[in-house]
């Protein structure tokens, strides 16, 4: 990505309350901390001048694409039901999205040998996660052909949201972006993961007759209205943003989902949600994974808001 936006500066108090949020996010109660700054000069699995770096430090497209995935994630029964039935979404929601936003930066910002331990521990539980799907299908969470679907939705999610919301990608930053997730998703199992945005839409063609409506579609939107995943001042905005995912999607997923007009943006919404998004690309969290991974590896903490690069 060739375009860059220099930081805005905040208020110091304002600073200060982003900066908190940030850090509570990124540490799940109960779990260990992670220190993006350490081991000192170990590259990322991902390298700091890439697509993803940029796209990952944006919290608000973050946001959008994230839910976005996991709707595209449980339109898939045999994905739906193994999420839903191990895990503690419905219980504790917030944990569980802190515990997926940590895992996913780590994925992109941490340190190589830490996040390929993280990778690893994430494939053992895989590992012993299996059942049936309220259809009656057999599914088991290591199934590569769920982790490329898995990976395919979380690489269009995050790309597709910063360029609809933040700066149209190119097609050969698209590209980049699903080349550069293919790196750790074959970590993760996903050996066939697109590796550019004409295979990621081959696999969404080839996923049409899987995909089906579900109820747990809408009680996931359901929790996501209600969950504090944002600053207090801007909770507000948070029905906006889950608009904007659902926006996102092809629309026959959305048809096939019955995500019907209550779920679509108003012009002055989408023009709202842009605006948003822009601001959040100039906001620079010094406590957040990318800022931390830019200082282990010597760079400045404005790298990624820098044309000098």
């Amino acid at each position: 990505m060739n375009r860059s936006t220099s930081a805005i500066a905040l208020p110091s108090p304002v600073q200060r309350g982003v900066d908190a949020f940030a850090a509570r996010m990124m540490a799940p109660e109960g779990g260990p901390a992670f220190d993006f700054a350490s081991p000192r000069d170990e590259p990322a699995l991902i390298a700091a001048d890439s697509v993803s770096w940029r796209v990952f430090r944006n919290p608000v497209s973050l946001f959008i694409g994230g839910v976005a995935a996991v709707l595209l994630e449980l339109a898939e029964p045999r994905v739906r039901d193994g999420v839903w039935q191990n895990s503690s979404f419905r219980r504790r929601p917030l944990e569980r999205l802190q515990r997926t936003g940590l895992a996913a930066m780590i994925t992109v910002y941490g340190a190589r040998s830490r996040a390929e331990a993280m990778i690893a521990g994430v494939g053992r539980l895989h590992g012993r996660i299996a059942g049936r799907t309220s259809e009656g299908q057999a599914y088991r969470a290591d199934d590569p052909e769920l982790l490329d679907w898995v990976q395919a939705t979380a690489s269009f999610g995050f790309l597709n949201a910063y360029s609809a919301y933040v700066r149209p990608l190119s097609q050969r930053e698209l590209d980049a972006g699903y080349a550069e997730g293919a790196v750790p998703a074959r970590l993760y199992g996903a050996v066939g993961a697109p590796r550019c945005a004409a295979e990621q839409a081959d696999l969404f063609e080839r996923a049409r007759g899987r995909l089906v409506p579900s109820p747990i579609v809408h009680e996931f939107l359901d929790i996501m209205k209600r969950v504090p995943a944002l600053p207090g001042a801007a909770r507000p905005l948070q029905r906006l943003l889950l608009k904007a995912a659902v926006e996102l999607l092809p629309h026959w997923v959305r048809e096939r989902l019955g995500l019907g007009t209550a779920w679509s943006l108003r012009r002055w919404e989408r023009r709202a949600v842009k605006l948003i998004a822009g601001a959040a690309d100039r906001m620079m969290i010094r406590s957040s994974p990318a800022v931390q991974a830019c200082r282990r590896l010597g760079l400045p903490d404005d790298y990624l808001w820098s044309s000098r690069r």
